[in-house]
């Protein structure tokens, strides 16, 4: 944790004056020298204290009367069910130009990401247990409340008059109740303290995931820098917050600076360390240890292994302008991948793109989501399930079920969009087995929506051979179309949009299936063009790895190699 200090001005080292498990940060002196203000997370939110020196006593300065800029009101805001239930949820109140306002003890946050030509500021919000009381300016405020894909998005406008109070019940429509047909939703990409303005604790982050409709959350325990800051929570059974309908479980994010991020979930024995390879200056500077042999050790311990926020931009292995390490097709050509974050910190197309090929190549590599979410960030790309996968594993909630049914690829992964998909009858992860010959099968999809979509589409084998019209308010479709197949092949259902559509904090809306798998008369699926498009991607990070001096000894370098020719030979079959 970060801590109050005192610097030599002859240069000498830091000397730490507060200490604990939070951050103390932003000291200033007093002009006597005998005392420091500065700012702490100790409970969670963020303070302001006083520390006497010597002697260390604190103090915590407390706000004892308020002056505000203009005339102001109280907004109190209820939120439930159909049925009068109390309901979490995702708030965000602005007044007209766009400023944000929340109750004075919850944790205020904002989307980073947003266009000065549309907003002057960034879109905030407050998660709540279901009520709030909030000091807004007198005049009209417009109330924003989300709870996830499965309901609609409330948005109303409130009068709040000057000093005067104003209680608003908001009631949220459920669209789908997917839990009741056994489909449960989770973020496999969250670390509950990462740097940030807030100190997260394993009861805070159920309640955001909770005020987000999120069944599931793992939490990637990870370096910051040579730090893992949530270590001490690691381990291989459910946190405690647990309940019957929520899993927060503490996972692993394997952290090399080359070779890829990885998600490692459902580890039964221990973490793995090193936690990075290829940092400089450090003792894990060698490149040796590849993400293959981070593989091997999780799944020697029954965990699932994932490739995380892949691709913002398209890579070209024909570029030679800069290395190219990245390790993903080495592993899935091994055998080492469990699924990929289709959805992620990363741009939904472009990973899909370069999974189409994967899969072209007749890898079966499921779909999953996560957010790369900081919850313990002020001001970030948004919270735990901003992108989530729904796994198909049961009526009852169970974590080794819904690895299971993670890695058998009944998902479909969304920040909006909700889909439906079977063809010829089979669902999602399955495959269908024809004979020889010309077929024509028949693609049923449905989907159900909380904002506009541009595009419903069904992708087989990387080309869109079926387009669903989107008609009205572009929400729902329901529709079946027949699907000409004369080869092995893949078939997925996806829905995006061309923009951004708030509240959904990402680049655009999105939601894609896994694959249903098409096997004609036992062959394979193959593509010598996208075969050929990692055989290049191989070679360049051979050339990579011959260049790197990252090594301990030429026996680790000649390790890698031996890797990546077993990796070609595979594609080049």
């Amino acid at each position: 944790m970060e801590s109050a200090v005192a610097d030599d001005s002859e240069g000498g080292d830091p000397f730490p004056l507060t200490y604990g498990d939070f951050d103390a940060t932003a000291p200033r002196w007093s002009r006597d020298g005998n005392r420091i203000a500065y700012v702490s997370n100790e409970s969670g939110n963020t303070a302001l204290w006083v520390l006497e020196f010597p002697g260390a006593r604190r103090m915590r300065v407390e706000a004892s009367q308020r002056r505000f800029q203009g005339v102001v009101g109280t907004l109190q805001l209820t939120v439930v069910d159909r049925a009068g239930h109390r309901l979490p949820a995702r708030i965000s109140l602005t007044t007209a130009e766009g400023r944000g306002y929340a109750p004075d003890d919850v944790w205020r946050h904002a989307d980073e990401a947003f266009d000065r030509s549309e907003r002057q500021f960034e879109y905030p919000y407050f998660h709540s247990s279901g009520t709030a009381a909030v000091t807004v300016p007198a005049g009209p405020v417009h109330v924003e409340v989300w709870r996830g894909p499965e309901y609609r998005v409330f948005r109303a406008d409130a009068s709040v008059p000057p000093g005067g109070l104003v209680t608003r019940r908001i009631m949220l429509e459920r669209i789908d109740d997917q839990p009741a047909r056994g489909w449960w939703s989770g973020d496999v990409h969250v670390h509950m303290n990462y740097g940030g303005a807030y100190r997260n604790t394993p009861p805070h982050l159920a309640f955001q995931a909770r005020a987000e409709d999120l069944h599931v959350v793992e939490n990637l325990i990870v370096n910051k820098e040579q730090r893992i800051p949530d270590m001490a929570y690691f381990r291989t059974d459910a946190d405690p917050v647990s309940t019957p309908t929520f899993l927060l479980r503490h996972a692993q994010e394997f952290h090399t600076s080359v070779w890829g991020h990885m998600g490692l979930l459902g580890l039964t024995s221990h973490y793995l360390l090193p936690e990075y390879a290829g940092y400089p200056n450090t003792a894990a500077a060698s490149l040796v240890l590849t993400n293959a042999t981070v593989a091997d050790l999780a799944h020697a311990q029954g965990a699932l292994v994932g490739y995380v926020h892949p691709f913002d931009t398209k890579p070209d292995p024909a570029d030679t302008t800069a290395p190219l390490y990245y390790e993903l097709p080495v592993d899935v050509a091994l055998g080492k991948v469990d699924y990929l974050e289709v959805m992620g910190y990363s741009d939904h197309l472009i990973t899909s793109e370069i999974w189409y090929r994967l899969l072209n190549c007749g890898f079966r590599l499921p779909a999953a989501a996560g957010t790369d979410a900081f919850p313990n960030f002020a001001s970030l790309r948004g919270p735990p399930g901003l992108v989530r996968v729904f796994v198909n594993s049961g009526a009852r909630l169970n974590h080794a079920a819904w690895l299971a049914g993670l890695k058998a690829g009944r998902t479909f992964v969304t920040n909006a969009p909700l889909l439906e998909f079977s063809l010829a009858g089979h669902p999602i992860g399955d495959e269908i087995r024809l004979p020889v010959g010309s077929h024509r099968l028949t693609g049923r999809v449905r989907l159900r929506s909380t904002v506009a979509i541009d595009h419903l589409e069904i992708v087989g084998n990387g080309k869109v051979v079926a387009t669903i019209p989107l008609r009205g308010d572009r929400m729902t479709a329901t529709d079946s179309v027949s699907i000409p197949v004369s080869a092995s092949g893949w078939y997925v259902l996806r829905a995006y949009s061309d923009r951004a559509e708030m509240p959904v904090l990402d680049l655009y809306p999105f939601a894609s299936t896994s694959p249903i798998y098409v096997r004609v008369e036992g062959q394979p699926v193959r593509s010598a063009a996208d075969a050929a498009f990692f055989v290049r991607w191989i070679d360049r990070i051979e050339a990579a790895t011959r260049a790197s001096t990252a090594w301990n000894t030429p026996a680790e370098q000649a390790q890698v190699l031996q890797l990546l020719a077993r990796s070609r030979a595979v594609f080049t079959r």
